[in-house]
């Protein structure tokens, strides 16, 4: 790297200037555990680099997550109470070209599979599957979605179990049990206290919403709420988590999640105009119910002290694929990753014609000529070499982390 170049530092400690210092740290940790984890955290990277880059053929404006990845997809209840298995992470969902989104997906693969000592060949064979399968139900036209009714392979057995889990398992988890009643929530290395002053306030915010609605005449309160850490990328922003209890039924509980929405990190490398959104919080809420077939119940925006934040329910369905588990099952992984391009497709096939996103026909059409315009070759060649870079930035990355620059 010249002296002319921002270190892998300079560009970490720029992105995240604005997060909880204490927390952010935490952060660090969590990208340190091995190059898919730092991938994971550093979607920022992705696309400055890929903006940086000598362009990929042209492809379809559409709505995309902007962060897609093997494990930003996972099992969920929607709002009409059945399980689904689809894309979950929206926090960098825009407008953007339909081939960023693939690229990222793919890179994912590569780095996923290095991580865990798979051979890559094999990544490359599952690559071009998920490219296959993407291209092939875009040419279809029909956007689908997976349940346990539809879903095959690891995917049916994914979600067959998940769908048996009941709330009081989580509950058990992460909040305490006195005299038959849950009460306040366990503070651990992923629960924070916070003030009274505070709890006041989200409390306040929280019953309000929650006095509308299907919950309204169930009558919750909040018992409890702590400062909560998940995923990767996210750590370090504000987040909250809730234990309410209704008043009127007993032994009735929810658990909310309630996430500050940030701007979507691709904002700066895309030139594509965007809505004018209301706040952060309307994007990310706006996008994801427009490209999930069902969205998580109780998917709601929040204006807290000023500041936007997406308010959902936590349930004991929610999860992601083991890929450790199936490391060695190639049947198992070329069925989940079919699955997944499946959904990428239908996701945005959903979407189109929306405020400026490609209408279903360009879809088809793009499809339809996936090869012919070297769409995927280029796709691989850039993921394959972007794959050896992030590697290189990961060791400088550590390189720092071990002399304590973070």
């Amino acid at each position: 790297m010249t002296n002319n170049q921002p270190t892998i530092y300079d560009r970490l400690t720029a992105f995240n200037k604005n997060r909880l210092p204490d927390i952010l740290k935490l952060k660090y940790k969590a990208m340190s555990l091995n190059v898919f984890s730092f991938y994971r955290g550093t979607c920022h990277l992705f696309y400055q680099d890929l903006a940086a880059a000598a362009p990929l053929p042209p492809s379809p404006t559409v709505w995309v997550c902007g962060d897609l990845h093997l494990e930003n997809f996972g099992s969920f209840k929607g709002d009409d109470h059945q399980e689904y298995f689809d894309l979950n992470d929206f926090d960098e969902a825009m407008l953007a070209p339909a081939a960023w989104e693939i690229v990222r997906m793919v890179t994912s693969i590569f780095i996923a599979f290095d991580s865990l000592a798979l051979k890559q060949e094999e990544a490359i064979k599952i690559a071009k599957l998920f490219l296959e399968n993407y291209s092939s139900t875009l040419k279809a036209g029909k956007a689908v979605s997976i349940d346990p009714r539809t879903a095959k392979g690891i995917v049916n057995t994914f979600l067959r179990t998940v769908e048996k889990r009941k709330l009081k398992e989580i509950l058990k988890k992460c909040a305490i049990l006195k005299k038959g009643k849950f009460s306040e929530l366990i503070i651990n290395d992923r629960h924070f206290k916070i003030d009274g002053g505070l709890k006041n306030e989200l409390a306040h915010v929280v019953d309000d919403i929650l006095k509308t609605g299907c919950y309204g005449p169930l009558g919750y309160k909040v018992q409890d709420s702590v400062f909560r850490l998940a995923g990767t990328g996210s750590v370090g922003v504000k987040r909250y988590l809730f234990l309410l209890h209704s008043t009127v039924r007993r032994n009735k509980y929810l658990l909310l999640d309630m996430k500050h929405a940030s701007p979507s990190s691709l904002q700066p490398y895309v030139k594509i105009k965007q809505p004018g959104w209301a706040s952060n919080a309307e994007r990310v809420i706006a996008i994801q119910t427009r490209m999930q077939n069902i969205s998580p119940a109780l998917l709601t925006p929040v204006i807290f002290k000023d500041e936007p934040y997406v308010l959902k329910q936590m349930q004991p369905t929610q999860d992601k694929i083991n890929f450790e588990l199936i490391k060695d099952r190639y049947d198992d992984l070329g069925l989940v990753t079919n699955d997944m391009a499946v959904l990428t497709a239908s996701a945005q096939l959903r979407s189109s014609g929306r405020q400026g996103s490609a209408i279903a026909d360009e879809m088809i059409v793009y499809g339809q000529h996936y090869h012919e315009t070297g769409t995927q070759d280029a796709i691989l060649k850039y993921a394959l070499q972007y794959a050896k870079q992030v590697n290189k930035d990961y060791k400088e990355f550590m390189a720092g982390y071990n002399k304590g620059l973070y």
